[in-house]
């Protein structure tokens, strides 16, 4: 599986028809993409663990997940992701975008005592 995981933080003076603009490109996109598996969006909590110390502030993290990364591929290629990734760049102070393959438990032998080979 393949998980495209943007963290962000949106402009503070988007306007309320640029944020349901927004949210309904997402909402296209859910359901005309269908190499998209699953979707979540979700907002940073904090409780003072340590690690949160010196991190960005990106409050809000979406992840999406695909098959493989031609699902991934077909995504970033689908009209409705242009709609979107204009709308998201156009919204946005600052964000990090990152492509994952994940693997279950089994995996972490792989990738952490042989470096991910």
């Amino acid at each position: 599986m393949l998980a495209h995981v943007v963290l962000f933080r949106l402009r503070s003076d988007l306007t309320r028809a640029d944020r349901e603009g927004l949210v309904w490109a997402l909402e296209v996109a859910l359901r005309n993409i269908p190499s998209i598996r699953d979707f979540q969006i979700g907002k940073r909590v904090t409780f003072g663990a340590g690690y949160e110390q010196g991190a960005p502030s990106l409050d809000l993290c979406a992840l999406i997940h695909f098959d493989d990364f031609s699902g991934l591929k077909t995504y970033l290629a689908h009209f409705a992701h242009e709609d979107i990734g204009g709308r998201f760049t156009a919204s946005i102070e600052e964000a990090l975008v990152y492509d994952y393959e994940m693997m279950g438990p089994e995996g972490a032998r792989v990738l952490l005592e042989e470096g991910g080979a």
